[in-house]
């Protein structure tokens, strides 16, 4: 897996001169018409340098009725933007069937969608029209939190050998209420990439925030955590887009937003790594003293309920549990802990604990 290659842009912004800027694919949510498509991309062709131009050619809606993409024309009018501002094209294909439309349209870049991806069948089916074509792939993230199945999707492209090979972080929905439309779980896209480590990992921050005004924040906190691209969903006029208007910004202020973004330059010479070695040895320490305290706490927790079942005592002590919480909670943010982390680290560690002394109770 190599990343795939870069054009000769030295920023997001064509005024800007600030260093070498990870990948940016922009364009709508939906192709739309011919107009919508000409005027969105000459905006962002005057203002940035994009690596892909995007769009949805067919849209995968929840309900019928709803509007689906306008499927071959868009396909047409795509390739006049192409022909017109030379931008590199990518879409969204789910069967097939789409992958031959989308051959014969010159789309340079294909991405796999969220709701295809928990498809095994459809991502080996699409595996396999990819073969041999040498189109870069990008796959998106499964609708759920679901890593094993996100690497499931891309092994499956590893295997058919279409071309190289990216992964798209565009959040997970799940149960709990969140500020976002999908929660990003940055963990989940962190893990991919150490698991995964030569494997590009582009964030879509437009399906991770859902309204315009966290696009900022979410991309910001992409390139924090070393993200590999951008995508963004841009539209001319986003009050009269037919899908997601919420989340699509328009040139100018996609051209504003990115020359507010901070993106941190790895230094040159060995002196970073040297001491980033040096961080990284000592927390590997420190974990391993945590771990051996943890375990020992653990076989304390042991020999108190042996205790409480030979006297006859209830697993949970109440008062003890508030003492407990009350107690380290003050201790931790003195020591400039977070609140929020001390309750679920305290609250873990007692659910293990009343677990391990119910294990004992129930032996003979």
């Amino acid at each position: 897996m190599t990343k795939p290659p870069e054009n000769d842009r030295n920023t997001f912004s064509k005024d800007s001169v600030e260093g070498m800027m990870p990948m940016l694919i922009c364009g709508p949510c939906s192709a739309e018409s011919e107009s919508q498509l000409m005027t969105t991309a000459s905006g962002l062709s005057a203002l940035l340098r994009l690596d892909y131009f995007r769009a949805g050619i067919w849209k995968p809606r929840t309900r019928p009725g709803d509007f689906e993409g306008v499927g071959i024309n868009g396909l047409r009018w795509m390739q006049k933007v192409k022909d017109n501002f030379g931008f590199r094209l990518m879409v969204e294909v789910a069967s097939p069937e789409h992958v031959e439309a989308i051959l014969q349209y010159g789309v340079d870049a294909v991405w796999i969608g969220a709701r295809t991806v928990v498809n095994p069948f459809s991502v080996q089916e699409l595996a396999e029209a990819l073969r041999g074509t040498k189109l870069p792939v990008f796959i998106k993230n499964p609708v759920t939190p679901d890593l094993h199945l996100w690497i499931g999707a891309i092994e499956r492209f590893l295997k058919a050998e279409a071309g190289t090979l990216s992964a798209i972080h565009r959040g997970f929905h799940y149960f709990a209420r969140s500020p976002y439309r999908n929660a990003p779980m940055w963990e989940i896209a962190i893990e991919l990439k150490r698991l995964m480590p030569e494997l590009p990992v582009i964030t879509d921050i437009s399906h991770i925030s859902g309204r315009r005004s966290l696009l900022h924040e979410i991309a910001q906190k992409a390139l924090d955590l070393g993200t590999d691209g951008l995508m963004i969903e841009s539209h001319y006029d986003p009050s009269t887009a037919k899908t997601d208007a919420a989340q699509q910004i328009t040139p100018a202020e996609l051209l504003k937003m990115v020359n507010k973004l901070h993106v941190r330059k790895r230094p040159e010479g060995n002196d970073f790594d040297i001491v980033l070695e040096r961080l990284r040895t000592e927390i590997d320490k420190l974990d391993g003293e945590l771990l051996h305290l943890l375990a020992r706490r653990m076989e304390i927790i042991d020999e108190i309920g042996q205790h409480k079942k030979a006297h006859n005592l209830s697993i949970l002590q109440l008062k003890r549990w508030q003492h407990i919480m009350d107690d380290r909670s003050a201790i931790g943010l003195h020591l400039g802990l977070d609140k929020n982390f001390l309750v679920e680290l305290l609250e873990l560690v007692h659910k293990t604990s009343i677990e391990r002394q119910e294990n004992i109770f129930r032996k003979e």
